[in-house]
């Protein structure tokens, strides 16, 4: 998650109320109650942890970001851990633009154990070898036109605004393509099998939030449908039900060869929540939400009943976690399960206080679905 207008991050700036926390620890934690909050890891610089990606083996990758003020122009870092929030190794990214402020996303794996790291500058996706460190080039993503501008409804942007490509979060197909959002340009690529060049998959219109746009995505099992997050949406098209300002969960249905047939929205969220990265219950019941916007700062379980989707639980109790929490919650933009506990960041994006710069541990009291990465994905053995 990455807003870049200087007008929305001064309101937010406004509803952050910063406190100081104490810190905790990390604990697989017997005897622990639901929803209970530790510290999993302090992140180091340069800080703005992004996405959290948890292997088979347990080990944990997070990526560091940028802040509001885009001043940081030094390298991103992958930092490893252990299920105990011990840091293992550091790995800086190579090959970054000079002088541009960096930020990285460890997206996806494949079952060789390589990583795919989104890239801001420039806008790419990187395969990291965890075990070598080495480091090469997967994919590519292009500047698109706003349609409007470009007088057409393919390969282009449905956007109001002409934003930068912002690559966010990813999903293997079972065809070997990823699908990667893209939360500036508010679209969904899809880098071939193998990586290349991406190429626009999804527009629609309602995925413009006019500044934020598509987040998280998760490839449901069985293939024939993902479900996706988006920060906010609907400003230009005339079906929205929704306020622009409230952002969503959907499912997509996928069709023969990589298509896809339409969005059907599940949930909505308060105006202002902006609905980040997730993580699906193994029974594929709940979905764990980080709410990244400053009416948010939490994670939402939205859990299915015969009534639809709804709001079942949220963590911490106040919009900071200032009264049950270590930490401030402080732009929280990422979940992922490790075991029955849930690993979220806090980037604090907004603040850039580095006290705030943690992963969260959250007890759940269930287990995650198994992401999917099928067989043969990825880049070719000579990476």
């Amino acid at each position: 998650m990455s807003p870049r207008s200087a007008g929305v991050a001064a309101v937010a700036l406004v509803a952050l109320a910063v406190t100081t926390g104490s810190p905790g620890s990390a604990a697989a934690g017997k005897g622990r109650a639901r929803g209970d909050i530790k510290i999993f890891a302090h992140i180091a610089k340069p800080g703005e942890p992004s996405l959290t990606l948890v292997t088979p083996g347990h080990k944990v990758f997070v990526g560091t970001f940028e802040d509001v003020s885009g001043s940081d122009t030094g390298a991103s870092k992958v930092f490893k851990y252990n299920a105990r929030g011990k840091l293992l190794r550091t790995y800086e990214i190579k090959g970054q633009t000079p002088g541009k402020a960096h930020g990285v996303q460890v997206a996806a794996r494949d079952r060789r154990g390589r990583l795919y790291v989104l890239d801001q500058e420039p806008a790419r996706a990187i395969v990291l070898n965890p075990r070598t460190g080495s480091q090469s080039t997967y994919a590519t993503f292009p500047d698109v036109p706003t349609c409007s501008a470009a007088g057409r409804s393919t390969n282009c942007s449905n956007t109001s605004n002409d934003g930068v490509p912002e690559p966010d979060y990813a999903a293997w197909l079972k065809d070997g393509s990823l699908l990667v959002t893209d939360y500036s340009q508010q679209l969904i690529w899809r880098v071939p099998p193998h990586g290349g060049v991406a190429k626009v998959w999804l527009n629609d219109k309602i995925l413009n939030g006019e500044l934020f746009g598509p987040a998280g995505i998760v490839l449901m099992p069985g293939g024939r449908s993902l479900l996706m997050t988006v920060a906010s949406g609907g400003v230009t098209s005339p079906n929205s039900e929704d306020d622009p300002a409230q952002g969503r969960l959907y499912r997509v249905r996928l069709k023969h060869r990589h298509g896809f047939g339409g969005l059907h929205r599940l949930w909505s969220s308060g105006v202002g929540q902006a609905p980040d990265g997730f993580a699906v219950s193994r029974n594929r019941r709940d979905v764990y939400i980080a709410m990244a916007g400053p009416t948010g700062n939490s994670v939402v379980e939205v859990s299915r009943s015969a009534k639809g989707w709804r709001t079942a639980w949220t963590i911490p109790r106040s919009v900071d976690g200032a009264t049950d929490s270590p930490v401030i919650w402080d732009t929280a933009t990422s979940v992922q399960f490790l075991g029955q506990r849930l690993l979220v960041t806090n980037q604090a994006y907004f603040t850039a206080i580095p006290s705030h710069w943690v992963v969260f541990d959250v007890l759940a009291g269930e287990r995650g679905m198994r992401l999917i990465v099928p067989k043969g994905v990825g880049a070719t053995a000579r990476t």
